[in-house]
C-alpha cells in the first residue's frame, strides 16, 4: 500500500515525530509513505513530494520544525474570520484527488489543527480515504485531551518567566509577558502557573485592569516589589474587544498587542515601571519536549493502525492516557476552552494568581 502524509498550518515541535511514528509504522507494513511538501499545496501539479525512507526518518524526531514544510496560506485555506469556514473550489480538489490517484496513493494522513482537518473532511466528502492528526500548541481541539506541541510552548513560557523574574526581581518591575492563544488560555494558564506569575489574563475570563492593578498592589503591600503578568494574545479587557495586529487580510485576522497595552494600563494604575515581552514565534520553535515527541510519534502510529483497519474520516485522539479516534467532523465541532470554575483556574487561584475578575 502507498499513503501520503502532509502538514498543514502553523509549524509545531513535534512534526518531525509524528513522520517518524508514521514511516516507521508502515514500513513495518511493507508499506510506501509519499511525504508532500509545503501542505496541501504539494498535491497541485507540478506536485512537490518525496518519498520518506525509514533510513531517512530514524533520527528526526528531536528535530524542531518539519522536513515537509508546512503552509497556513494558499488554495487549500478553509477558515475565514472568527470560524468561518470556505469551500475549497471543486477545481483544485479535483486536481490534487486526481494526483494522489495518478501517484497511487490510496490514503492521506493530514497533521493539523482545525483548519487543516476542516480541509481534510472536504477531502473525505470527495470520496478520498483520510485520516487526522491533531496539532496545535494552543490545545484548543476539543476531542482530544491534549494535542502535541503545547507542552513544548508551555516550557518555552516557563522559560522565559524564570528569567524575565530576574530582570523583574533587579529594577522592580511589573513584567508583562504576551504568548498564544487566539480562543484558547491554555498555554497562559499552564505556562503561567508553571512560571509563577502572579496575574494571568486568558480569553475566556473578561478582565478588569482595576483587579489585576490591586492584585500587583496587594503583593507590593505583602513586600513582593516586583511581579511577572501573563497575557494570551486574544485576552480582552470586560466590555471590550480583542487587540488585533493585522485586519482585513485573507483568513483570520492576526492578533498581537495585548501585552502592550495591559503594560501601558498597569503602569498607570499601580506607578511601577512596566516591561512587555512578547514571545510570539519562539513558542512553535525548537526541539520537543520529551512528552511531545513520545505523544507524536504514538499519534503517526495511531494513524497508520487506522488506515490499516480502513478507518477513515477519523482523527487520532489522546484521552486519559489513551491514544484512540473520533470522527474528523467532531474534532472540529467544538474548541477545547478552559473552564472558568474548572479545578485548574481553582488551584490558580488558590494560591494568589490573579485572573482579573474578582
Amino acid at each position: 500500500m502507498k499513503i501520503g502524509l502532509l502538514n498543514g498550518g502553523g509549524d509545531c515541535p513535534g512534526l518531525n515525530a509524528v513522520t517518524h511514528g508514521v514511516v516507521g509504522a508502515a514500513t513495518r507494513l511493507g508499506w510506501e509513505v509519499i511525504g508532500f511538501k509545503e501542505g496541501f499545496e504539494g498535491l497541485l501539479s507540478p506536485v512537490n513530494c518525496k518519498t520518506l525512507k525509514r533510513s531517512k526518518t530514524e533520527g528526526i524526531l528531536k528535530l524542531g520544525g518539519t522536513i515537509l514544510g508546512t503552509s497556513n496560506r494558499g488554495r487549500f485555506s478553509s477558515k475565514v474570520g472568527e470560524g468561518g469556514v470556505r469551500k475549497i473550489p471543486s477545481e483544485i480538489m479535483n486536481e490534487a484527488i486526481g494526483n494522489l490517484r495518478e501517484l497511487g496513493v490510496e490514503a492521506l494522513v493530514c497533521a493539523g489543527g482545525d483548519g487543516t482537518l476542516t480541509t481534510a473532511m472536504q477531502f473525505m466528502e470527495e470520496g478520498f480515504p483520510v485520516v487526522g492528526v491533531p496539532k496545535t500548541i494552543d490545545n484548543d481541539l476539543g476531542a482530544t485531551a491534549m494535542t502535541f506541541g503545547f507542552d513544548s510552548a508551555t516550557q518555552t513560557v516557563v522559560d522565559a518567566l524564570d528569567r524575565l523574574q530576574t530582570t523583574a526581581e533587579s529594577h522592580k518591575r511589573v513584567m508583562i509577558l504576551e504568548v498564544m492563544g487566539r480562543h484558547a488560555g491554555w498555554i497562559a494558564l499552564y505556562g503561567g502557573i508553571g512560571g509563577g506569575a502572579s496575574a494571568i489574563l486568558i480569553p475566556e475570563i473578561p478582565f478588569h485592569y482595576q483587579k489585576v492593578a490591586e492584585a500587583l498592589l496587594d503583593r507590593e503591600a505583602r513586600g513582593f516589589a516586583s511581579s511577572l503578568v501573563v497575557v494570551a494574545e486574544g485576552a480582552c479587557p470586560a466590555g471590550e474587544g480583542k487587540v488585533y495586529e493585522e485586519t482585513g487580510g485573507a483568513g483570520e485576522n492576526r492578533l498581537g498587542g495585548v501585552g502592550e497595552s495591559v503594560a501601558k494600563k498597569l503602569g498607570e494604575l499601580t506607578g511601577k515601571e512596566t516591561r512587555c515581552t512578547t514571545l510570539g514565534h519562539l513558542q512553535r520553535g525548537g526541539s520537543p519536549t520529551s512528552f511531545d515527541r513520545v505523544l507524536a510519534t504514538r499519534f503517526g502510529v495511531k494513524a497508520v493502525n487506522l488506515i490499516e483497519e480502513k478507518r477513515f474520516g477519523r482523527m487520532v485522539s489522546y484521552q486519559q492516557y489513551h491514544v484512540g479516534s473520533v470522527s474528523i467532523e467532531k474534532a472540529v465541532k467544538k474548541l477545547n476552552l478552559v473552564d472558568p470554575e474548572g479545578e485548574i483556574v481553582r488551584a490558580a487561584k488558590s494560591v494568589g494568581i490573579s485572573f482579573g475578575d474578582e
